[in-house]
């Protein structure tokens, strides 16, 4: 069965609109949906609606709703992972995957090594294109939610805005760090943020900075991870926890 996202501004009474051109596509070019067919259709404000195809315009698509009911979350543990913008365009393949992993909040973290600099409207575009990515991996894996993808921050504005969470981590690569799984077995945790550095890894500086934030140090093992690597291992990680 066909799953979508539809702003709660296209939901009227029994029916909602679709018009987005990108999903107009893959519904009626690729999917070749008829009238009648049953859609999932899924909001921001967590509400899941079963409805069935009753008419199918040149610019738009309604549906009717047949139920309405509110969204199971994904998991017990609330995610946000800040992650250094990786080079070569890899961070679409980060938010795809993040996405996927049923990841609450993604937020482009801009470092002191951070190779790829962007300016305001290259962040303006790549923010844009990211909700898209979003989107797209959350239909795709059937999750009844989407990520917030925040606008691109600095390392300094994560940490200052970083009060709310009950766990703070920050992988990195030199002194005394703990495991994941010493961590997860030793609390119980509710809202989790993830720091991900970038290719060299954070700084003495930024580090020193997240310790006195009360972030706690990890490792990831012996290798040394690429960026998209160590985000998607963490996030797995922490499903597959929550899920054990």
């Amino acid at each position: 069965m066909q799953r979508l996202y539809s702003s709660s501004k296209n939901i009227a009474g029994d029916k909602i609109i679709v018009d987005d051109k990108t999903q107009l596509h893959h519904l009626k070019d690729v999917l070749r949906i008829k009238v009648g067919n049953e859609v999932v259709v899924f909001d921001e404000q967590g509400n899941e609606y079963s409805t069935n195809v009753e008419e199918i315009l040149a610019q738009k698509l309604i549906l009717k709703v047949k139920a309405k009911q509110k969204s199971i979350p994904v998991g017990r543990f609330k995610v946000t992972v800040a992650c250094a913008i990786a080079k070569k365009g890899k961070f679409d393949d980060i938010v795809d995957k993040l996405t996927q992993l049923g990841v609450d909040k993604i937020i482009p973290l801009d470092t002191e090594r951070v190779v790829v600099r962007l300016n305001k409207n290259k962040k303006a575009s790549r923010l844009e294109r990211w909700k898209k990515i979003a989107l797209s991996a959350a239909q795709q894996s059937q999750r009844n939610s989407l990520p917030v993808i925040s606008p691109v921050k600095s390392i300094e504005e994560v940490l200052s805005e970083s009060g709310s969470y009950d766990l703070k981590i920050i992988p990195h690569l030199t002194g005394e760090r703990k495991t994941l799984k010493e961590i997860f077995n030793k609390g119980n945790f509710k809202n989790i943020l993830v720091l991900i550095g970038p290719e060299g890894d954070f700084t003495p500086g930024e580090v020193s900075l997240a310790l006195e934030a009360d972030f706690i140090p990890v490792t990831l093992g012996d290798s040394v991870l690429r960026v998209e690597t160590a985000a998607i291992a963490v996030a797995a990680f922490i499903r597959l926890y929550e899920n054990s």
